[in-house]
């Protein structure tokens, strides 16, 4: 069962009680969205290339928020964002619709992503002249693609929660998709994870985390 809650910044995420999680932090799911994905992540790997253009690549698309942040920053930017999202249980137009977050961007991006979020789900579409968007609906380790990516989202449900999207195996198959130079970013920070990250190849940084988390990782 799905339902639309209040987090502590005024606003909303879905809490799952199935899995027993909401989709975003309960200290605020917007504050969370723009401080460990689009400002550590999009705006840190930009900022360090000064690149156009960037690919972004999220696990667990959830209600598209991170989406629509980092789209809604690229198109003020005028950077061409593609973006793909994995979510293997997709959420319906109408809870999405629900979600309020038409607050934080443009209405054109908004109306776009609605009218066009089905099809995302079958396959790549031009959102506009500098965002295209795809969702691939298939599990984590179902997913491949010939494409790597600049940024990774990974916002996956907690460990506790979630103990497969946090394991050596999830993390690997996760950070094939990563481009040389590329920077991963998630709300989490455990022992294991750096270690996994670590491990890996890439260099492990503890970056100041979300409301409510004292840390966070980025690594690249």
């Amino acid at each position: 069962m799905l339902e639309i809650v209040k987090t502590s910044d005024g606003s909303n995420t879905i809490f799952n009680s199935e899995v027993g999680e909401n989709y975003h932090s309960r200290h605020g799911a917007l504050q969370e969205s723009k401080h460990v994905f689009v400002k550590s992540g999009l705006q840190y790997f930009l900022d360090k290339t000064e690149t156009k253009q960037i690919s972004i690549l999220e696990v667990g698309f959830g209600t598209g928020l991170n989406f629509l942040l980092s789209a809604d920053y690229c198109t003020k930017e005028n950077i061409q964002l593609d973006y793909t999202g994995i979510e293997a249980y997709p959420l319906t137009d109408e809870m999405i619709s629900q979600t309020g977050y038409d607050e934080y961007v443009t209405a054109d991006l908004w109306q776009q992503f609605l009218s066009n979020y089905q099809a995302a789900l079958k396959s790549p579409i031009e959102l506009n002249k500098a965002c295209h968007l795809q969702i691939a609906n298939v599990k984590l380790m179902d997913f491949q693609s010939n494409q790597k990516f600049d940024v990774i989202y990974f916002d996956a449900f907690a460990a506790i929660h979630q103990p497969e999207m946090w394991d050596e195996a999830a993390i690997t198959h996760t950070l094939q998709f990563l481009k040389p130079g590329g920077v991963f970013v998630t709300y989490a920070i455990t022992g294991n994870l750096k270690r996994i990250v670590k491990g890996l190849g890439l260099k492990v940084e503890k970056a100041p985390g979300a409301p409510g988390k004292r840390e966070m990782l980025r690594a690249y």
